[in-house]
């Protein structure tokens, strides 16, 4: 496969992912044909055929393309920050920054994503929650960085930590996305960074 050919395709790919986020998130996985995504993507109805086996393994695909974006955002955030010199509580910081800016770039990826977690009997669910396990490895190896450098906690779970504190991104832009539009994201940003440095309490420094 020439060049040439390799980018027509994946750009097709490309629109056929963003015009099922749209629909399916809009109306919901079982009430959105092939035909209405062919129709938004702007392609033949066989072109979705020709990419994937059908609905099914087009949304998987969706789903682990998705995520695997947003874990990628995380890695180079974290790796940027490594790079200035940055503290392991700063990184965390700089990995929550990086997720709420693809979110807010992708709010109903996210929403989809975040519902389709809670549904175990889809045919996609091992897929989706290995594309989570990307996302949770990026802030486990800063936990455990930080554990092993003095800088965290020795008893800290980091696994539970880890999923804990990806949850909090998700749901926290999620929240801020639905109810609080009108917030900017430093604003969103700046509670979480908070809540990382244990600054809620009233004597806290």
């Amino acid at each position: 496969m020439t060049r040439a050919i390799s980018n027509r395709r994946n750009a097709t790919r490309q629109r056929l992912y963003d015009a099922a986020v749209t629909l399916i998130a809009a109306q919901g996985f079982s009430a959105t044909t092939v035909e209405e995504i062919a129709e938004r993507a702007g392609v033949a109805k066989g072109t979705v055929y020709y990419n994937f086996a059908g609905k099914s393994e087009l949304f998987e695909e969706v789903l682990r393309d998705g995520v695997g974006r947003l874990a990628g955002e995380l890695h180079r955030a974290d790796e940027a920050a490594l790079d200035r010199g940055t503290d392991a509580v700063g990184r965390l910081s700089a990995i929550a920054l990086a997720g709420l800016v693809f979110i807010e770039r992708n709010p109903s990826l996210t929403r989809l994503f975040t519902a389709e977690l809670w549904r175990t009997h889809r045919a996609w669910h091992a897929t989706l929650l290995s594309a989570r396990r990307q996302a949770v490895e990026v802030v486990e190896r800063v936990l455990h960085e930080g554990v092993k450098g003095g800088e965290l906690d020795p008893a800290l779970d980091v696994e539970l930590t880890a999923g804990a504190l990806v949850g909090m991104i998700l749901v926290g832009a999620l929240d801020w996305l639905s109810f609080h539009p009108e917030r900017p994201l430093r604003d969103v940003h700046l509670a979480l960074a908070r809540l990382l440095h244990g600054r809620v309490r009233a004597d806290a420094p």
